[in-house]
């Protein structure tokens, strides 16, 4: 591992030197979110392994090449998990997915809304930046975490900061009570229910509202103690849901695998509306008919590039945002101004960081913004 990384930092001084781009990459599960993908491969994946892991402390480290199956199943064999469920994307039977790739991207999955996102349980960090300077951040306890986080403004970075080497995160038990509930009602109705819900001491972790043939189905999970999840049941009524049936299609949900998903035609893109929860349903274009998730947070949307206008316009209406996460499948290039910053301001503020990180600017050059 001490020669892998050794090569990993000979490459990005040279690249820094000569000002050669460099596409870091792990599995590569989330080629299709970003606006390029430039540069020579710089394959994270040589540099693997889970370093320290301590059940009782709640704390694993591991470098960023690793499995991120791998790391699951590890914390599993001892009844615990990441929280946040980061998405894999694994098609066709394969899961590249990497830890590295996993805090690079910063996603989270359906239980986002309720237990917090990655950058949440995200201790500290190795970071090799675009000097070839081996940096430490954080630790392996939350009192290490003082100052600047620097750690944590690695999730979501998408590697445009520097390589990630290796994280610390925090893990949690396993929930010993766990149940999925499902009501048939429209959008409205569906989002007037989570409200109310989230108001009250009930063990809500994730929620999925989605319409298919016409009828409109809203899913809710619980996890907690035994006992607020029984009176959970009790109290919100619906249809409880087998565990193990439904068990991979929140698999599927977290991995944009539902039938929703692939029902998506080839001149739409997938777009991502991040709004409050309290929100009511959007005027949205014609026969854009979402899959609501978080609680009402997260609305995803099938629609073409024209429409893009009308749905910013739709969230900004409510206080919140919408980019394109997946362009249309034939005009794959069009996934361009999806990561724009409408504020000068907070453009100016990437651009010192991103300059202060990596200077000669080699790092996923374009990934997220035009001018670095």
């Amino acid at each position: 591992m001490d020669l892998a990384l050794a090569q990993i930092t000979d490459r990005v001084r040279a690249a820094a030197a000569d000002h050669t781009p460099l596409r870091i990459r792990g599995g590569g599960t989330k080629d299709f979110h970003g606006r390029s993908l430039e540069g020579e491969v710089l394959d994270t994946r040589l540099f693997q392994g889970i370093v320290s892991y301590e059940p009782s402390e709640l704390v694993v480290t591991a470098r960023a090449g690793t499995p991120l199956a791998e790391l699951e199943a590890t914390l599993a064999a001892q009844g615990q998990y990441l929280p946040f469920e980061p998405p894999h994307f694994q098609r066709a039977g394969a899961d590249g997915a990497t830890v590295g790739g996993m805090v690079a991207a910063g996603l989270s999955g359906p239980a986002r809304a309720s237990v917090g996102a990655v950058r949440d349980f995200i201790l500290g960090t190795t970071v090799l930046n675009g000097r070839a300077e081996l940096l430490v951040f954080g630790g392996q306890v939350m009192k290490n975490v003082a100052g600047y986080d620097i750690s944590r403004l690695m999730a979501g970075s998408w590697g445009t900061l520097g390589l990630l080497a290796e994280v610390s995160l925090k893990v949690l038990p396993v929930a010993p009570g766990e149940a999925t509930l499902r009501f048939e009602c429209n959008q409205a109705d569906a989002l007037r229910k989570l409200h109310a819900w989230g108001g009250q001491p009930l063990p809500l972790n994730a929620s999925c509202w989605v319409q298919d043939a016409g009828v409109g189905t809203l899913y809710v999970r619980l996890r907690g103690a035994m006992a607020a999840v029984q009176a959970a049941c009790k109290s919100m009524g619906g249809e409880r849901m087998d565990n193990a049936a439904v068990a991979p299609d929140w698999t599927a949900c977290r991995d944009q695998t539902l039938p929703w998903f692939a029902a998506r035609p080839a001149t739409h893109g997938l777009w991502r509306l991040s709004v409050p929860a309290t929100a009511p349903v959007l005027s949205l274009p014609a026969a854009a008919q979402p899959l609501v998730e978080w609680h009402g947070a997260l609305r995803w949307v099938q629609a073409p590039l024209s429409a893009g206008d009308a749905l910013r316009d739709a969230a900004r209406a409510v206080g919140g945002s919408a980019i394109l996460f997946v362009a249309p499948r034939d005009d794959e290039a069009a996934a361009t101004g999806q990561f724009d910053l409408e504020s000068k301001a907070l453009e100016q503020i990437h651009a010192r960081i991103k300059q202060s990180f990596d200077p000669a600017g080699v790092f996923n050059p374009g990934r997220l913004s035009l001018h670095w």
